[in-house]
């Protein structure tokens, strides 16, 4: 048994969840849950991102005390975790005082190794974003991500000597191809790289709310910086669960935020003497019926309204297979219709059905040869599973699936008896038994619905061996219904 150790990003709490947190979370909460049925020690992290200044001015905004609005915020993104059965081990919110601490002590190694300085800064800045830009990652002069006008900021800031990093960092992403994945955001970032590399400010002066910078109390650690410390802060660095569990195995984040987790973050651990992550895995972005979600066109998904109307586990399901793992993906809700009806429906559902119904009205024992759970390909899923290609995964699952429903209108078990009908049930509930173990990472209540119509206890993945069904099945409600 091993270790493994994920982390979402944290979440901005200036406005409710959407769409894009749901996926995210959903996405890390499967490998978290699969690792736990390989028999790994998993540490599985997400949070909340809470000292941002966009979070001071939505506050204000909403004429709300920041600490007061930052707790309300911070249970929204709780109860989406809740509703989506999001299995984490830690939830973090940056305003923890351990946070404060930890992420001080850190900004002191970096200030010790002698990166730290101070100079006066002028730059683009997002607020959005909370990120400066350069002219050149304009688009149209507008910052890439909110489509508006960054605003030039100058003041007195720290900044941290980012260019003596560039090269072994360059060097280091050359070296491990797995480092950052997919490809495709590897090469972004070493496309950028090819360029200079600038030290960046790393405080903001005259500010109320965030981690103070030591020694100066009148600075505050920038946002993006005392944020990427939350991955080692969370494991009470450098004593703690730090020992077990870091370096972290995977860092699941979307595609903004790439630059930030796999060249600035890299220069800081090296900075403070931390090893680095062993991967980061960037996924694209969701849109809504081909169009990017935006909330002036007014189609933003609220995942919260959604699991009002939909299974959570449909959800899940749908978003892990019809958006391709690290790219981007559309979310259409006739689409999402069209998959809780024919493959969660009439696909799992259906098997289900059938077999537990002929199994229940069955008086013999399950026994003859186990020929249909062997078409379960293990090897294939761990992998999909073992490169982040859960779409895929999913699909092999599926094609199983298939391959039981055919089974069963070739075999035609409820024109059969004896040990004829006993042969036939032992696959079926068998290869049923085996589908809730590969699918718990993905549709866990589902799965939990259907052991209890099977009568037997969750396995573990290494109880994916066939043995004769010695479950003591009991039919009930649909897993799924018609929308």
């Amino acid at each position: 048994m091993g270790t493994y150790y994920i982390t979402t990003a944290i979440d901005y709490v200036n406005a409710k969840p959407h769409l894009g947190h749901a996926y995210e979370k959903i996405a890390a909460d499967c490998l978290a849950r699969y690792q736990r049925l390989r028999g790994n020690d998993v540490f599985f992290l997400t949070g909340t991102d809470e000292n941002a200044q966009k979070n001071v001015q939505a506050a204000r905004e909403a004429k709300k005390d920041v600490r007061t609005f930052v707790d309300e915020m911070a249970e929204n993104f709780k109860q989406l975790c809740k509703a989506y059965a999001i299995s984490y081990d830690k939830f973090i919110r940056t305003t923890d005082p351990e946070h404060h601490r930890i992420a001080q002590l850190i900004f002191k190694r970096l200030q010790d190794a002698g990166d730290i300085y101070k100079d006066k800064y002028t730059g683009l800045y997002c607020t959005g974003c909370e990120a400066f830009y350069t002219e050149k990652d304009l688009v149209a002069g507008k910052c890439p991500e909110h489509q508006t006008k960054p605003q030039e900021i100058s003041e007195e800031n720290y900044f941290f000597r980012l260019s003596k990093y560039r090269d072994w960092v360059k060097q280091h992403i050359e070296s491990y191809p797995e480092f950052i994945q997919p490809e495709t955001r590897r090469r972004e970032i070493l496309s950028r790289l090819a360029d200079e590399v600038k030290d960046v400010s790393v405080s903001r002066a005259q500010r109320d709310w965030g981690v103070v910078v030591p020694g100066d109390p009148q600075h505050r650690i920038y946002v993006w910086v005392e944020a990427l410390m939350n991955y080692v802060t969370a494991l009470t660095f450098p004593e703690g669960d730090y020992k077990t569990f870091w370096p972290a195995d995977v860092h699941l984040i979307g595609t903004g935020i790439n630059w930030f987790h796999t060249v600035i973050w890299p220069a800081i651990l090296l900075s403070a003497k931390i090893p680095l992550p062993k991967h980061v895995f960037v996924h694209g972005y969701l849109t809504a019926d081909g169009q990017k979600m935006s909330k002036s066109i007014g189609n933003v998904v609220d995942p919260m309204d959604l699991v009002t109307r939909y299974p959570a586990d449909a959800l899940r399901y749908y978003l892990l297979r019809r958006v391709p793992f690290g790219e981007d993906g559309d979310f259409s809700e006739s689409d999402l219709k069209n998959a809780i009806n024919g493959e969660l429906l009439a696909g799992l559902g259906n098997l289900l059905n059938r077999a537990v119904t002929l199994a229940e009205q069955y008086k013999g024992t399950f026994t003859g040869s186990l020929t249909l759970p062997q078409k379960l390909d293990v090897t294939k899923i761990e992998f999909h599973m073992d490169r982040f290609e859960l779409h895929h995964t999913l699909e092999t699952i599926f094609q199983f699936i298939g391959d039981c429903n055919k089974y069963v209108d070739e075999t035609k078990p409820w024109k059969l008896t004896g040990t004829e009908l006993g042969t036939v049930l032992n696959n079926l509930l068998e290869s049923l038994r085996f589908l809730t173990i590969v699918l718990a990472p993905f549709i866990p209540r589902t799965t939990d619905t259907i052991l209890l119509q099977l009568g037997v206890k969750r396995g573990m993945w290494k109880d994916l061996q066939p043995t004769p069904f010695t479950g003591k099945p009991k039919k009930g409600t649909h897993l799924f219904s018609r929308v």
